[in-house]
């Protein structure tokens, strides 16, 4: 995992993810594959962006989410998906080794 400068949050600015296949973030739905994640602020909002390493034509999302703070930092990397009615991979939670915060969707 990339490491970045740390926010008050206690969570990395820029980190790695790998999609191991068709994700839905926010309102688009990304391929499978290797993605830059960067947390970013917007006024009050947080947001994820991600963005596709590896192609010419990257594909992007962008996604509000919600920093919860946890007790302890994370141990290992976690993504948390569920289904939804039209039976897409969605993605609701990133939890980021060594982070203090997950980030909910």
């Amino acid at each position: 995992m990339l490491q970045a400068a740390t926010n008050k949050y206690g969570v990395a600015d820029v980190r790695k993810l790998t999609l191991t296949a068709a994700t839905r973030i926010g309102d688009v739905v990304l391929p499978a594959g290797n993605y830059e994640v960067r947390h970013v602020m917007e006024a009050e909002n947080h947001i994820m962006v991600f963005t596709q390493l590896g192609t010419s034509k990257p594909a992007q999302a962008r996604a509000k989410c919600n920093l919860v703070q946890l007790k302890e930092k994370v141990d290992g990397n976690q993504v948390i998906y569920e289904s939804n009615g039209a039976n897409e991979r969605v993605l609701r939670a990133l939890r980021f080794k060594g982070d203090q915060a997950e980030h909910v969707f």
